[in-house]
């Protein structure tokens, strides 16, 4: 028997804002579409504040600000100031490219709450080959900024097969930078990652050596809080995205268009309002937000699964991309039908199969993969 809920919408309590897609950086595990080239239209500084406003009478308490990166757009500060006046707390995600002492200094008086900052790796020959940039100095420096403001400090990275077994590395590196807290998360393997995943997907033994390096300086250093994202791939159980679509998370980009989360405006069939368009309340409850809020939309074994409650059936962008179809299980859980597609890949992994080249974030290449497309 059916035991289907009607989706009941919550308040979109998380609101990240893609202020860009431009990017200093060319990193291969980029979670921007691959289309972002064809995305070149900002939402003006007025029609930021104008969601910002609209999101806090919705019951919007935490706001991200995220790109590409956001230190680009010259109104951030201006962007920072009105969040702050409107009762945000507020985060800047951020490579560290373009954040001088002056502009640190602007952002601490426009009320900036905390700043996380992102590396590729320990080393500086790896950080700067996997963004294809000279930055792993500069973000050392930046690191210094942030203490010296009194910010938390921070730090994100991207694990994958080429840095996993550096765990150890980074996180000594962590503490000789002050770290408050750190993230490291293994690849998802969407936009840019998913098209790199032969490279950037790392073997079994990998990840369980990385979750045994964290172990052990966890229980040496405990004052410093670490954050291990389990890669999906190497799961049986999928996670609950972004804590169910369209019931905590409202992610707006560049251009405007309103996404339940970062990575759906690639899934097909289904029309994203744009709040240049449509106001917050509206595309709140809108078609494509209902599309998969709660568990009615669920097949089997899904529909009768006893903790579809717990997964929400996992991501709906995975199960595209995997299956070709947004409303097939997860086939990260172990008891999709489609469940083979994911140790497949981890196996050719661990092999070592590499059909295609590490293609690195870039207009031209965003380009060249759209009219691929086409």
């Amino acid at each position: 028997m059916s035991t289907a809920s009607a989706p009941v919408p919550s308040l979109p309590l998380w609101l990240n804002a893609e202020l860009t897609y431009r990017c200093p950086l060319h990193c291969v595990f980029c979670y921007n579409p691959t289309g972002y080239a064809q995305h070149t239209e900002e939402l003006t500084t007025e029609e930021w504040c104008s969601v910002l406003r609209q999101a806090r009478e919705l019951g919007t308490v935490q706001l991200g600000l995220s790109g590409g990166e956001p230190l680009l757009r010259d109104d951030l500060e201006e962007i920072v100031g009105e969040a702050v006046r409107l009762g945000y707390y507020v985060n800047l995600i951020t490579s560290g490219v373009g954040l001088t002492q002056p502009r640190i200094e602007l952002l601490e008086t426009a009320g900036l709450h905390h700043i996380q900052l992102s590396f590729q790796d320990s080393t500086r020959e790896l950080n700067d080959f996997l963004s294809s940039t000279r930055t792993f100095e500069l973000k050392r420096r930046v690191a210094q900024l942030v203490k010296q403001y009194d910010y938390p400090m921070v730090m994100n990275i991207v694990l994958h097969r080429i840095n996993i077994d550096h765990v150890g590395e980074i996180l000594r590196m962590a503490q000789s930078l002050g770290a408050d807290h750190v993230e490291l998360a293994n690849t998802q393997y969407y936009g840019w990652a998913f098209q790199n995943r032969q490279h950037l997907l790392p073997s079994r033994e990998q990840v369980a050596r990385a979750e045994q390096a964290v172990a052990e300086f966890r229980a040496q250093n405990s004052h410093m809080k670490i954050y291990f994202v389990v890669p999906d791939y190497h799961a049986t159980r999928p996670k609950r995205c972004v804590n169910g679509w369209g019931t905590t998370f409202l992610n707006i980009a560049p251009d405007g268009v309103a996404l339940p989360c970062h990575e759906a405006r690639m899934l097909p069939g289904l029309e994203f309002p744009n709040v240049r368009e449509q106001a917050l309340r509206a595309i709140w409850s809108s078609p494509a937000f209902e599309r998969y809020r709660g568990d009615s939309w669920m097949r089997e074994p899904c529909r009768s699964c006893p903790e579809k409650a717990k997964d929400l059936g996992g991501c709906r962008c995975q199960a595209y991309l995997l299956t070709g179809d947004a409303a097939n299980t997860d086939p990260v859980c172990d008891l999709s039908p489609e469940h083979a597609r994911v140790t497949d890949a981890v196996e050719d992994a661990s092999r070592g199969h590499r059909s295609l080249p590490l293609l690195f974030r870039s207009d031209e290449n965003s380009r060249r993969l759209l009219a691929a497309r086409d």
